[in-house]
């Protein structure tokens, strides 16, 4: 039963029918609000965007020439498990000896049916990003193991972590983990850091040049505005330490732990592939003292625990650890298909139906609010997440109406409120909205309600748009909010705070 060929079997079987689910969630689940916002980044490529690095804008503006339906937009996603599950297979078949080659196969195969594996479907920042650390650590392990070429693949490293950068700024730690292994542990290769950093800076030169010209929109977002009161939380220390049990699941981990590596497993590699994952999840527990941490910031180390487990497990335990895995991915998937499939009735006795109508139901509020709008009117939103849903089902870009949040901030870059000067906009509201708060904006405001599937939703209808009221108040409390550039940050331009006349957020300032 624990044979290479038997094991082998079990691989393949769990790949295969891990990809074909992944398939059907990708096709038949609704389209998010995320996946909304981020495939206007690739309805409008740019070299930058709003909260993150561009990469996911880049990848959607090449996925949408395919096919905008959501199967063809998250087709990329849903291999990203699967290749990395060949890339676990294939480095513990190099690290491990001859006799043990079984569990390489089975550790490829736990981490296929973990819940976050064959969930992975959606398309978001996490998608290249989660591919490309994962290719750089695969890079890296090779270089580290070999005895000659190996600056070769630490150059292939840094340039993955760059790409993995241009994903999301969480790369970097991946960055930091290898520079700790290397001065810590691997002192014979001190290089390797400087190396991989120089293969990586052409990424990160580009997205500081796109930050420098567009008022820092990615630094202000993910170490400034959404980072704003944080303080020392006990509980989400104790929230962090539930979701890594939960991530890297409490069997695994205790096997983990409790065996030694195997025979014949170099202490270089298994010290390697210890330290790629424990630093970060410690980064984390620390951080996790002051702030939440989202359990897909963990995800990308996930693979790298995996690793690190096939050192230690025998075939016999990874088989046992995975018939608990796949015993924990069943509640996971009913719920996933009673999200995307069961009848919205279900959903009546939860406060999450009118959430569950919405999603499901999006084409059909759009259609409503089509219904008699004006030819010159322009379909808004009051948050980011509805504003990108409805986007994606109207063919034409929504704005958020409002100081919105820290969250999601594009609208900051491409649009120009004083477009719609003196012209009616039709805003979306999930409540019923107060309409002395859209007054001042507005020659004349009226609302109306509809209902979908029996949920109510409503839309205000503002006539002749105001914009200088609008920003001297709404967009002026942008800017005092999202646009408090630090001083020692050079600002060479910043679309937002020049088109609006901030000028203290503004070049010169």
């Amino acid at each position: 039963m624990n044979t290479p060929h038997a094991a082998r079997r079990v691989f393949w079987t769990a790949f295969a029918a891990t990809l074909l689910l992944k398939v059907v969630l990708a096709a038949g689940f609704p389209m998010t609000g995320d996946e909304a916002f981020f495939y206007q980044w690739g309805v409008y490529p740019a070299w930058g965007y709003s909260d993150h690095p561009p990469m996911v804008g880049w990848l959607l503006a090449l996925l949408r020439q395919i096919s905008e339906h959501p199967l063809a937009l998250r087709s990329f996603t849903l291999l990203v498990t699967s290749v990395i599950a060949l890339g676990i297979v294939d480095l513990l078949r190099r690290f491990l000896p001859e006799e043990r080659e079984a569990s390489a196969w089975l550790a490829g195969a736990v981490y296929l049916v973990m819940p976050w594996s064959w969930m992975f479907v959606l398309v978001t920042t996490d998608t290249p990003l989660i591919f490309f650390m994962a290719l750089s650590a695969w890079a890296y392990l090779r270089a580290d193991g070999a005895q000659r070429g190996a600056a070769a693949g630490y150059a292939l490293a840094g340039l993955f972590l760059g790409l993995a950068f241009l994903s999301k700024y969480f790369a970097a730690l991946l960055g930091f983990a290898y520079a700790v292994h290397a001065f810590g542990w691997r002192r014979e290769r001190w290089w390797a850091p400087f190396l991989i950093f120089a293969c990586a800076l052409p990424s990160i030169a580009l997205n500081l040049a796109f930050n420098a010209t567009h008022g820092w929109s990615n630094v202000m977002f993910n170490v400034f505005n959404r980072n704003e009161g944080s303080h020392w939380s006990l509980q989400t220390f104790g929230v962090y330490v539930g979701m890594a049990l939960y991530l890297l699941t409490p069997w695994l981990l205790w096997r983990g732990m409790v065996s030694r590596v195997a025979p014949g497993v170099s202490p270089v590699t298994a010290r390697t592939a210890a330290v790629l994952w424990l630093f970060p999840l410690l980064v984390f527990l620390l951080l996790s003292t002051r702030r939440t941490i989202g359990l897909h910031w963990v995800l990308g180390f996930v693979p790298l625990f995996v690793l690190w487990a096939g050192l230690r497990l025998g075939a016999w335990e990874l088989r046992r650890s995975m018939a608990w895995t796949l015993a924990l991915s069943v509640p996971h998937l009913l719920v996933v298909a009673a999200v995307a499939w069961a009848p919205l009735a279900w959903w009546q006795p939860f406060k999450v139906h009118e959430r569950a109508v919405f999603l499901r139901e999006t084409a059909a509020v759009v259609a409503e609010l089509r219904r008699d709008l004006p030819a010159d009117a322009t379909l808004m939103a009051r948050t980011y997440n509805p504003a990108a849903m409805l986007a994606y089902h109207h063919g034409r870009y929504v704005p958020v109406f409002g100081v919105g949040r820290h969250h999601a901030r594009q609208d900051d870059q491409i649009i120009d409120f004083r477009g719609y000067d003196g012209k009616p906009l039709r805003i979306f509201s999930y409540d019923d909205p107060d309409l002395a708060a859209f007054a001042p904006y507005f020659e004349r405001v009226s609302k109306r309600r509809f209902e979908i599937d029996g949920v109510a939703f409503y839309a205000v209808d503002g006539t002749g748009f105001r914009f200088q009221p609008y920003r001297d108040t709404v967009l002026a409390e942008v800017a005092r909010e999202f646009h408090g550039i630090p001083a020692w940050l050079p600002v060479l331009g910043n679309p937002f705070c020049e088109r609006y006349g901030f000028p203290a957020c503004s070049p010169g300032r």
